[in-house]
């Protein structure tokens, strides 16, 4: 008898709405016999698996990984090498952020077949969820996505921020905690204090809330309005573009709260 050859799918389940999620990772996750998921997900994702697939939590929580990435990489090679189908589902798309090409590594040294399944990253969705356009002909020709969080290895930030004050539109990822940090960063290289600035909490979901501001001002809007994690930011004339037309319509209204 020939042992069944286990695989790893790492699937992005697409950045908050279950139905942003893509027709072939809905697929896989219903097929899977092992999913190995991220926190930041759409949790009712998970009613679609199959019954008696195991479903493993390995969430991260700010300052606090109760499952370590060493832990996770253990958790796929184990299943993997057993002979299961395994989707390890990650918040937005998987190699935005998401460590993905570090499990895709492992996956390899192990001869463990592993395929990537792209999901709709927050990086672009939000910002398109909120009527804000992250490139706009004659405002916006450019657009770089950051981390908010410093580089665990320099104990401080790895972009620069003379080269992210030029870009035209600049989304902050995963930055609500070192905000003001950055925006006061970005004024110190150059960007205008009154360059337009949005923060969407949730976004795409039935409860996103978007806070409007400057670079400048956004890091005390957020607190004053109490946006909290997950947060995507967006900084640039496109954030101060959004069309107030579109809030009368209904459908829209509900999305942008």
């Amino acid at each position: 008898m020939i042992a069944r050859q286990g695989v790893v799918h790492l699937v992005g389940a697409g950045p908050g709405d279950p139905e942003l999620m893509t027709m072939k990772g809905a697929r896989l996750l219903s097929e899977a016999d092992v999913v190995i998921h991220d926190r930041l997900i759409p949790m009712e994702v998970l009613d679609w698996c199959r019954e008696g697939a195991e479903k493993i939590d390995v969430g991260k929580y700010p300052e606090h990984h109760r499952v370590s990435q060493e832990q996770i990489n253990e958790l796929l090679v184990h299943h993997a090498t057993r002979g299961s189908m395994v989707v390890r589902l990650k918040g937005g798309d998987p190699f935005v952020f998401g460590r993905g090409y570090e499990e895709l590594q492992v996956c390899r040294e192990h001869g463990i077949a592993c395929f990537i399944v792209p999901g709709v990253s927050s990086s672009i969705s939000a910002a398109a969820s909120a009527g804000i356009p992250v490139t706009s002909r004659g405002v916006a020709r450019s657009f770089a996505v950051v981390t908010g969080q410093t580089d665990p290895a320099l104990g401080r930030y790895s972009f620069d921020f003379d080269a992210l004050a030029r870009m035209d539109t600049i989304v902050l990822l995963m930055a609500r905690k070192n905000l003001a940090e950055i925006t006061a960063g970005l004024i110190a290289a150059g960007l205008g204090s009154d360059t337009p600035a949005a923060s969407i909490e949730n976004a795409t979901c039935e409860n996103q809330r978007v806070a409007y501001g400057s670079v400048s001002t956004i890091s005390d809007v957020v607190k004053e309005v109490g946006i909290d994690s997950p947060v995507v930011t967006i900084i640039g004339q496109v954030a101060g573009m959004l069309n107030q037309d579109l809030i009368e319509i209904p459908e829209v209204r509900a999305v942008l709260g």
